[in-house]
């Protein structure tokens, strides 16, 4: 590896790192969304089915501009929290509704999937391993949990689509891509994700508003023993 691409990974590792820790430093001091709890909703063992959407405006609430993730509980209500109990040691198999825009990725990196089933996310039905969003209609958002080693690129609806959702929740009647990934929780404990696609706009490069704040671009899976 040539001098040029170990400083590049060395840079993006210390990127990561600081964003991780403001994150978790601006999480601690704002209350906390409410914890959405899968723990119950199906059988001891049986893998948890776990359906979200990525929104290009939440469309209500103190930030009804920000983009913004949504759950749906076990009774199927939509609900604005990026927080979920799950079970450990326990199949999550994860369903995200992509209703955003997006562009080409800073860090093509993020372009891959990895630390899933297989090593790939099935986008509209496909498999897929990497994404090049150079070409096509670019990325809107990652899932993204880094202590396990998992990143799910959301591959954009065209910015220029003139059926997209502006309001959440989003129905499956605007133009939307579904990106299905599986991956087996750890043991108990609380594991941060979050989307690295910086979408916050209006904030320096994109990285503050909903890049920083629970309940929008970033979460944690509570697993519980």
């Amino acid at each position: 590896m040539s001098f040029g691409a170990r400083l590049s990974v060395v840079l993006g590792l210390f990127i990561v790192a600081a964003g991780l820790a403001v994150w978790g430093v601006i999480g601690f001091l704002l209350p906390n969304p409410a914890t959405v709890d899968f723990t119950s909703a199906q059988p001891s063992g049986a893998p948890v089915n776990l359906t979200v959407q990525t929104v290009g405006s939440i469309g209500f609430g103190p930030h009804p501009t920000w983009v913004s993730y949504l759950v749906q509980d076990p009774s199927g209500q939509w609900i604005h929290s990026t927080i979920w109990k799950v079970p450990a040691h326990t199949r999550i198999n994860l369903t995200i509704d992509q209703y955003d825009s997006g562009s080409p990725l800073r860090n093509q990196q993020w372009g891959r999937v990895v630390g899933t089933a297989g090593g790939v996310e099935i986008l509209n039905g496909k498999p897929l391993a990497v994404y090049d969003s150079n070409s096509g209609d670019g990325v809107g958002h990652t899932f993204s949990i880094p202590t396990l080693g998992i990143n799910a690129p959301l591959v954009a609806e065209p910015s220029d689509d003139n059926n997209l959702c502006s309001q959440a929740p989003c129905t499956p009647k605007f133009d939307h891509n579904i990106i299905k990934i599986s991956f087996v929780t750890p043991g108990a404990g609380d594991y941060p994700w979050q989307c690295f696609v910086p979408c916050g706009l209006g904030f320096l490069y994109g990285n503050g508003g909903p890049m920083s704040t629970l309940g929008y671009m970033g979460g944690f899976l509570d697993v519980v023993a």
